[in-house]
């Protein structure tokens, strides 16, 4: 081999490790952006894309639970020795079916607008109970009209008083599920307000000509506003994100920060999330967003995936978080509750976990037959981490309304400031096992992904070094040391060398002949000595 085609070989391998080393490396490096970018090509919403059937409607259907606090002894509302004693009651279980209608999709900016629909349908099987259950309750009614009145004038305030009288507004109402729930029932005090608004006042908006929890929200798409959320087309960092809500960035129910319109609309987040991250979720029923923190890592089905938990700083009032006070509204109380009567008309309602789970001691004392669980109670939600996709989510919130003394109203004249609990639902969700299985690969991808890289960056880092190491190799075995020989039986070897008919072995001469020490006289003389002894 000449030296070249040695200089060619050793190039073109030592070109091709370099480029297998810094391609192995770039390629373990940024694997994970890497399948971010084709799984963000699949998954961004586009009327045409995998995702889209699924997002419209989901392909299975959802399982909503309500339980509900009969309260056993309304009359001792007014006696601060006694507390409210409830007893749950429930659960009784509706099969949903959302749906999204108006569907606009925005290509300049990358975002879809929509609004939500759900149909409802009551699980007698899945119940404990039915729709015809008695359930003993605070009246919504009358203590949203005393509420309404707290800052009006003394007269404004007599009126509503003279109201509560006239239609004998009790304390507490005692209907049926179904009236409580979606059907509704009539009352006295919304037909007049409005049949005649002057005699609340211009002001006092009443919605609805029944009252229900979930009056209206079967079968309607009304009630939660329309959305507006990015699509994930430019940026699928972004997908499921919501941008406006009722075409506003922020909502107008809260001050500052607190009222601006921001995290995920609940289908879609994020990919590629970390053990250390607070996700987001915008909640059109609270009229605000919920702060998800990690808590631990979980198996769903196989899958490795991150719960986030809505704690404490979701529910509290700026007494442990101080940047959550521009959510007291008008009045602050100690951290368990969200207060979100501005967005509900002015009535005085308080959302919090079940049973208050995670509140303040404060509410449990309050009232009697409560028992928080974490297991039972905690609002979380599982995700799978590379992509974001839901494995699990148990959302459950209760309803609570405040009661308080209004001294220009009798009905409520000296009765003790009390957060009463009157229901609580739960939405608990599992990816099914056909889709958990699709879902299994994804871990895999990413696992062999990482291996090819390190392949690669092996085989290239052995070809950087095979050359070196084999030339390393020959020139340690070429400079070898040899037994030092004195200069005459060097000689004497160099003439055996040449004269083969001794029957010597040919040898190696010395590097450096001990001729060369000789005159040049010498060295001719001894030259032509061998000459003769060859030719005799």
């Amino acid at each position: 081999m000449t030296l070249g085609n040695v200089c060619s070989r050793q190039f073109c391998m030592g070109g091709v490790g370099f480029l297998l080393v810094i391609s192995g490396l770039m390629f373990g490096m940024f694997w994970t952006e890497i399948f971010t970018y084709m799984f963000g090509k699949e998954a961004a919403l586009t009327p045409t894309s995998k995702t889209y059937d699924a997002w419209k409607t989901p392909p299975f259907p959802l399982s909503f639970d309500i339980y509900f606090f009969n309260w056993t002894n309304p009359e001792d509302l007014s006696n601060h020795s006694t507390k409210p004693i409830l007893q749950q009651l429930g659960p009784y279980r509706f099969t949903e079916r959302p749906d999204k209608v108006d569907i606009v999709f925005h290509p300049e900016n990358h975002t879809v607008s929509y609004r939500r629909k759900s149909d409802f349908w009551f699980d007698e099987e899945g119940s404990v109970g039915s729709l015809d259950d008695e359930v003993t309750i605070l009246n919504a009614v009358a203590i949203s009209a005393a509420a309404k009145s707290k800052y009006w004038g003394f007269l404004r305030q007599k009126g509503v008083d003279v109201g509560l009288t006239i239609y004998n507004q009790p304390l507490a109402v005692t209907k049926t599920v179904d009236e409580l729930l979606f059907t509704g029932y009539e009352d006295d005090m919304i037909t007049i307000a409005r049949d005649m608004p002057s005699f609340f006042g211009d002001d006092v908006e009443v919605p609805f000509d029944r009252f229900g929890w979930f009056y209206t929200r079967n079968g309607s798409a009304d009630l939660t506003g329309t959305y507006n959320v990015f699509t994930g087309t430019d940026d699928i960092q972004k997908i499921g994100k919501i941008y406006e809500w009722n075409y506003k960035t922020h909502s107008g129910f809260f001050k500052d920060q607190c009222g601006q319109i921001n995290g995920s609309a609940g289908e879609f987040y994020p990919p590629n999330l970390q053990d250390v991250d607070t996700i987001s979720m915008f909640s059109a029923d609270l009229c605000r967003s919920m702060d998800f923190d990690y808590e631990k890592s979980e198996e769903i089905d196989g899958i490795l995936g991150y719960k986030y938990a809505a704690g404490a700083r979701s529910v509290d009032n700026g007494t442990l978080y101080p940047e959550n006070k521009c959510f007291c509204g008008d009045q602050c109380v100690p951290s368990g509750v969200m207060n979100i009567s501005s967005c509900r008309f002015g009535t005085p309602v308080f959302m919090s976990y079940p049973h208050f789970y995670g509140a303040d001691e404060f509410y449990v004392n309050q009232v009697e037959g409560l028992d928080p669980q974490k297991s039972k109670h905690e609002f979380y939600m599982t995700l799978e981490p590379n992509t974001g996709v839901p494995l699990e989510v148990a959302a459950r919130l209760q309803v609570n309304m405040l009661v308080e003394e209004f001294p220009n109203i009798g009905l409520y004249k000296g009765v003790k400031k009390t957060f009463l609990p009157l229901l609580w639902f739960e939405q608990k969700v599992r990816i099914p096992s056909e889709l958990a299985s699709e879902l299994q690969i994804v871990p895999t991808v990413i696992t062999i992904g990482h291996i090819a890289a390190g392949v690669v960056f092996a085989m290239g880092f052995i070809m950087l070094c095979w050359l070196p190491t084999e030339s390393y190799i020959r020139r340690r075995n070429v400079l070898k040391p040899t037994t030092a020989v004195h200069p005459s039986k060097a000689l004497h070897s160099q003439i055996k060398a040449i004269d083969p008919e001794h029957g010597v072995e040919m040898k190696r001469s010395p590097e450096i002949s001990p001729l060369i020490e000789k005159s040049p006289a010498k060295m001719v003389a001894t030259i032509c000595d061998a000459n003769t002894a060859q030719k005799s």
